[in-house]
């Protein structure tokens, strides 16, 4: 997810995702821990996704106070 779309979503919407995402991805580190993913780049990618989405939702926390 690109940080463009990221800024489109509102607050509520971002924690609901954000949620959902580490969700999948402490599920993805399990599943790799028992088997190995075909592609373990997706972890990278998913672990990059939440750290963009708590940037989005810290910034938009300072610039509300």
């Amino acid at each position: 997810m690109k940080i463009a779309e990221i800024r489109e979503l509102s607050t509520s919407e971002l924690v609901e995702r954000l949620e959902t995402e580490q969700a999948s991805y402490k599920n993805m580190v399990m599943n790799h821990a028992i088997s190995p993913l075909e592609n373990p780049s997706q972890i990278k990618k998913l672990r990059r996704t939440i750290a963009r989405m708590k940037t989005e939702l810290r910034e938009r926390e300072l610039n509300n106070k």
